[in-house]
């Protein structure tokens, strides 16, 4: 008669929602990042970070990645258990990769671009960019609790 009950585990939280590529539409997706994060009961100080990343991509995701008539698509995955969240956003410019500006470059020498994803990589503990086929590319950030 004694049977174990069954423990529930921890799940993922996964958030995916397309935007226009506008500035409305970055400034939605930090909203919307913010709010899920939140509701997921994130700890405040991922969700202060993943804010400033959302923003920058999709800032990113607008400027450079713009296709006339196409949206960037923001997600959002965040694993409790691990204390772990990857921040996913999609853009339909796969022929434009983001570049990290080396290492060595002067602050001055990043005029008026080129900081973001500076800020970026000071934030998350790691992010790259994949294709995303038929012709797009994600930017992934990976973001932890201390």
């Amino acid at each position: 008669m004694n049977q174990s009950t069954p423990q529930l585990v921890a799940s993922q939280h996964t958030f995916t929602q397309l935007l226009s590529s506008t500035r409305r539409g970055a400034r939605l997706a930090r909203l919307l990042a913010v709010t899920e994060l939140r509701t997921w009961g994130a700890p405040q100080d991922l969700t202060e970070r993943a804010e400033l990343v959302v923003a920058e991509l999709a800032a990113n995701a607008v400027l450079h990645g713009l296709v006339p008539g196409r949206c960037f698509r923001l997600t959002l995955v965040f694993d409790p258990a691990a204390g772990r969240l990857r921040v996913e956003v999609t853009d339909a410019r796969g022929e434009v990769y983001p570049q990290r500006p080396p290492a060595d470059t002067e602050p001055e020498a990043l005029h008026s671009s080129g900081r973001g994803l500076l800020l970026v990589a000071a934030l998350a503990d790691h992010w790259n960019c994949v294709p995303h086929p038929p012709g797009g590319k994600t930017v992934r950030a990976e973001l932890s609790t201390p």
